[in-house]
């Protein structure tokens, strides 16, 4: 799973992420936008766009965000 969306997204959800993915794999999951791990290309143009610092690498997840790494997974049936 290239990049995670965390706790911070929640809420918030501006859209700016959604508008500079050039694939397309940011999706709205209700109270927060998830990011689909096999559409991702890793490109990481979300991460500077998001307003609230709330995207990570999978393996950059601050510790107490780990569990954002299982709703992503889960969402997407995973």
């Amino acid at each position: 799973m290239p990049h995670v969306i965390t706790n911070p997204c929640i809420g918030v959800k501006d859209q700016a992420c959604t508008e500079v993915c050039p694939v397309e794999c940011i999706y709205d999951g209700g109270d927060q936008y998830l990011i689909h791990p096999d559409e991702c290309i890793d490109c990481g143009a979300c991460v500077p766009a998001c307003p609230v610092s709330a995207i990570f690498p999978e393996e950059d997840v601050p510790s107490n965000e780990t569990p954002f790494i299982a709703k992503n997974k889960e969402f997407f049936g995973l």
